[in-house]
């Protein structure tokens, strides 16, 4: 099998695995198409990379740094989420593992490595075995509900307006010049928290400046 041969099929096997983990496992649960891009721009710039060097041993090496300069990114105007940042991690170490290729002596090694990935993210995702709890910094007002008599006004109150199946709530900090209070509730579906926390459309940003 010709060098160019070995190339397509190394390079095609790596593209696949890193649309299976961004399509399939992380957009479903996400549906965030920004990072989209990101992730598969990622995977594909640092796998050519990696392609071109000639030795494993400079590959290693050179693969370690790009795997470290990339996972410690931040966007200075937007910074990435943590569950972001993991896939990230994830799809930005993969091309330095299928560098390695599938053609040659440790193929059965890659396949089984990358099948190993995709399994545990898959699981993670789905929190299959799991549950995940969330949480989020709310500033009420209402601070006639915070006496521990009223809890479970409170919690009503505050399930009522966010939307929230609230598992419990902190009170960590009471402001009586403005009452206000700073409370920390969590629950556990991470699904539900979508419209919380999108990012303002453009025309509402507009619409916004034209109200100011």
């Amino acid at each position: 099998m010709s060098s160019i041969q070995d190339f397509l099929i190394n390079f095609a096997f790596n593209f696949l695995v890193a649309l299976v983990l961004v399509r399939y496992i992380y957009y479903p649960s996400t549906h965030k198409k920004g990072y989209v891009l990101t992730f598969l721009a990622f995977n594909t710039v640092i796998y050519l990379v990696m392609s071109f060097l000639t030795t494993i041993e400079v590959s290693i090496g050179v693969g370690f740094g790009l795997f470290a300069i990339f996972t410690i990114l931040r966007y200075r105007t937007d910074p990435i989420p943590i569950r972001e940042m993991t896939y990230l991690f994830v799809v930005n170490a993969l091309p330095v593992m299928n560098s390695i290729g599938i053609t040659g002596d440790y193929g059965l090694h890659v396949i089984a490595s990358n099948a190993a990935v995709l399994a545990i993210m898959l699981v993670l995702e789905k929190e299959w075995g799991f549950r995940y709890e969330a949480s989020k910094h709310i500033i009420y007002e209402k601070i006639e509900l915070i006496h521990l008599a009223k809890r479970a006004e409170l919690l009503a109150d505050l399930e009522a307006r966010t939307g929230l199946k609230i598992k419990r709530v902190y009170v960590e900090k009471v402001d009586f010049m403005r009452d206000t209070a700073s409370l920390q509730v969590y629950y556990d579906d991470l699904g539900q928290e979508e419209w919380l926390t999108r990012e303002p459309s453009a025309a509402a940003i507009a619409a916004a400046k034209d109200d100011d």
